[in-house]
């Protein structure tokens, strides 16, 4: 099997969101859970994906943290299928199906690497949101209020009033934790609007899943342009640009598509740091 360490929503080194890739053999099976969990914790980066080329046009990728198997990984999608067009394996100006546990979904390659997310929901669960902004050390936003959205995993979106709330925010692990745990959720994407060219800046706690913060996070973002679209702040077939990791020293530009038809594509790149052999 063949390792590659990346760095996912960034074109330069250190940069986004370190994720680690193993792309096995033709024949090649994937190794049992316990292995690929065990992989992942080794590893030390939030999601290690496992991809295995089914077809010509079809790929299967399981996603690991240090901890658990997760439904879907934007962040590593975006490593992967850079990973994957730099060995040649995927064309530029190529569509494929990325076969996951959150479903088939739409890898489109160009210079960026664009991905379908699952489809958006809404998830109608109602939040102590005194509790949670308590817990995430914020004050409730003017207008608008948290919500728990979808698309491909769970997470509550949470909106802060302004930047320098955002990043002076500095939650209670333990009990996000615990709330997280509650509800659902993978975990908590704040964000505030700020005076510049991005759509929104933001930040991402999953202490749930071993992840204090995330410097970049695909689906979770995904999640946020649908939670703009349905609060009317953008429209169908608007792009955003959302900012990530700046707090941590590994700034991300992650950009989202709606589609006229409501669907959600989350784009970037990857650099790939590193490559080599996994002997396991």
């Amino acid at each position: 099997m063949k390792l590659y360490i990346t760095d996912a929503f960034s074109s330069t080194p250190f940069g986004g969101n370190q994720a680690g890739v193993v792309l096995l053999g033709e024949n090649e099976p994937f190794p049992s859970e316990e292995t690929m969990i065990r992989t992942a914790a080794e590893l030390r980066y939030s999601e290690t994906a496992f991809v295995k080329q089914k077809s010509c046009r079809d790929f299967e990728t399981r996603y690991f943290t240090p901890y658990s198997e997760v439904e879907l990984c934007g962040h590593a999608t975006i490593a992967t299928f850079t990973v994957l067009k730099n060995e040649g394996i995927v064309k530029e100006g190529n569509e494929y199906v990325n076969h996951t546990l959150a479903g088939e979904l739409k890898v489109r390659i160009g210079k960026d690497i664009l991905m379908e997310m699952a489809k958006p929901e809404m998830i109608n669960k109602e939040l102590d949101t005194d509790a949670l902004y308590r817990i995430m050390g914020a004050a409730p936003h003017k207008t608008l209020t948290p919500k728990t959205v979808s698309t491909g995993l769970p997470d509550i979106i949470l909106p802060v009033q302004t930047l320098e709330e955002l990043e002076a925010m500095a939650p209670d692990m333990d009990q996000l934790s615990r709330i997280s745990e509650q509800y659902g959720v993978v975990g908590v994407h704040a964000f505030a609007f700020a005076d510049d060219n991005a759509t929104a800046h933001v930040r991402n706690f999953a202490p749930l899943y071993g992840i204090p913060e995330e410097s970049a996070t695909g689906t979770a973002n995904g999640a946020l342009a649908h939670y703009l679209h349905s609060e009317g702040i953008v429209g169908r077939g608007e792009k955003c640009i959302f900012i990530q990791g700046e707090k941590m020293g590994r700034p991300s530009s992650i950009a989202v598509e709606i589609t006229d038809k409501g669907e959600i594509y989350v784009g970037g790149t990857a650099y790939i740091f590193a490559k080599g052999e996994l002997y396991i």
